[in-house]
């Protein structure tokens, strides 16, 4: 294309102006506003333009594009204003897919939720005194009931058992490491140096809470030895940070709990747990263990935990740090506490998770019903599902597989569950996952041997039509060319 047949093309746009003055596009910017309908014209525009520029447009294909301009204008609009974030489909079989937002929530909750958002709420105003009260007491008068029994273990040093909350484990975490650790040694294994999603790691999150890190150990054998010979008059803490995201098998050694509870109490350091996931549950009935619990540590003595509230535990995004009342009072009296604290939405989501284990709900919670869900019953939707979407372009088996907890809780352990594994005559199965992923809503899948699997572990139910429609719509289409 020559450059003065490009200088004609150019010619035939518009002025920005002039497009905004069409009374299509004046009765747009009427319902969405001026700036936003501005705004698409000129990036419209401007496509056109480097369309033009790339060689890609010659002279009909621009009168076409004029002719189509206020469509594709309203179409930018849409977009523009459409939300970012929207639910999809997890049909990875990941229970706490992280980059998927972790814990789905159970319907109660989000109904408590909508109560304390769309309205006033007692967050922090006693209704009985008439006075200002705490955000605090809203969840942790649930926690006292979950924890109770502890009081009744006699490993347990504890006299009383508090609960407050932060926004995630890391902030917990960094509260507790600041409170009682600033300008002091915590002491911790070298093998317990862990890194977690976005590279936060532990080190780089003691530095910030200004207490020095003193590492014991080797990266597979730390003894209770190396704990003891490390603590001098610097020591305030000494942290146990739960492996979360990974195993050190072989050649390996790491003390029991109960020698750190007991190094703590004869030295008079305070221990702290960092469990990562916090399960309030007994996960050996699923089949699942050494996966540690919060009533478990604390039944063994240990000082605070720090623990997420989006994990095992199935609630919102949020940090919680549970044990001895003098120390958790010390850090809500931290200043960084009220910068770490969560809102009125996050109090109501936990409270309404923690009613449902005191009720024994567990079932009510999405990820630990999925967690209990048989093989027997995710089989006989997957072969219902098969049997609906088969093509002469689609190729559909049901097989064995394993679906994961995720979220850096229980890193080996696997449920067993039936997949489905599917074949496209034309496309890959990237290229065919990819087709999923534009669907509406987006179903996202796993891609192993050359194959597209589909764990209905993680789909609800009701959503079984929905991955039905993608499947036979991505299974029609046929490639560009």
């Amino acid at each position: 294309m020559k450059t003065a047949s490009k200088t004609g093309l150019y010619q035939k746009l518009p002025a920005l102006d002039e497009v905004i003055r069409r009374s299509e596009l004046v009765a747009l910017a009427t319902h969405e506003g001026q700036a936003v309908v501005t705004a698409a014209a000129r990036t419209v525009l401007q496509r056109l333009r480097q369309e033009i520029a790339g060689g890609r447009l010659d002279a009909e294909g621009v009168d076409l594009a004029l002719a189509e301009l206020y469509g594709a204008i309203e179409n930018q609009v849409r977009r523009a204003l459409s939300y970012s974030l929207h639910s999809v489909i997890n049909a990875t079989g990941v229970i706490l897919h992280t980059n998927l937002g972790r814990a789905p929530i159970a319907e109660s909750t989000l109904q408590h939720i909508q109560q304390a958002a769309c309205g006033y709420s007692n967050l922090e105003y006693d209704l009985e005194t008439g006075q200002r009260g705490k955000r605090d007491v809203h969840v942790d008068r649930l926690f006292q009931k979950l924890l109770s029994d502890v009081l009744t273990q006699p490993a347990s040093s504890q006299s009383s058992i508090a609960t407050i909350v932060v926004n995630n484990n890391a902030a917990a975490v960094l509260l507790a490491l600041n409170t009682l650790g600033e300008g002091g040694e915590v002491i911790v294994s070298r093998g317990e140096l862990v890194e977690i999603g976005g590279s936060f790691r532990i080190p780089d999150v003691m530095s910030k809470s200004n207490a020095i890190l003193r590492e014991v150990g080797t990266t597979n054998r730390t003894r209770i030895a190396d704990y003891e010979r490390a603590i001098n008059e610097r020591t305030r803490l000494l942290l146990l940070v739960h492996r979360s995201n990974f195993e050190i098998t072989g050649f390996t050694e790491q003390p029991q709990l109960a020698e750190l509870v007991a190094l703590s109490r004869k030295r008079n350091i305070p221990l702290v747990e960092d469990l990562g996931s916090g399960a309030l549950f007994d996960l050996s009935t699923i089949g699942v263990s050494g996966e540690p619990c919060v009533l478990d540590s604390l039944r063994a003595g240990v000082d605070v935990l720090t623990y997420s509230g989006d994990k095992l535990l199935g609630g919102p995004q949020a940090g919680l740090l549970s044990g001895r009342s003098d120390l958790i009072a010390r850090m809500r009296a931290n200043s960084l506490f009220r910068a770490l604290r969560v809102d009125k939405l996050i109090y109501a989501a936990l409270e309404a998770t923690l009613l449902a284990y005191i009720k024994r709900d567990h079932d009510s919670i999405p990820a630990l019903h999925m967690m209990r869900i048989s093989k027997q019953e995710i089989a006989s939707r997957a072969e219902a599902l098969a049997n609906r979407i088969r093509s002469p372009r689609l190729s559909v088996e049901v097989v064995d597989g394993e679906s994961v907890i995720g979220g850096g809780a229980a890193p080996s352990a696997v449920l067993p569950t039936r997949l489905l594994a599917l074949s496209h005559k034309d496309f890959s199965a990237d290229e065919f996952s990819a087709l999923l992923r534009a669907s509406d809503p987006p179903v996202i899948v796993r891609v192993e041997e050359g194959q597209v699997l589909l764990d209905l572990r993680t789909v609800f139910p009701e959503q079984d039509t929905a991955v039905e429609a993608a499947v036979k719509r991505a299974s029609e289409a046929r490639r560009e060319t």
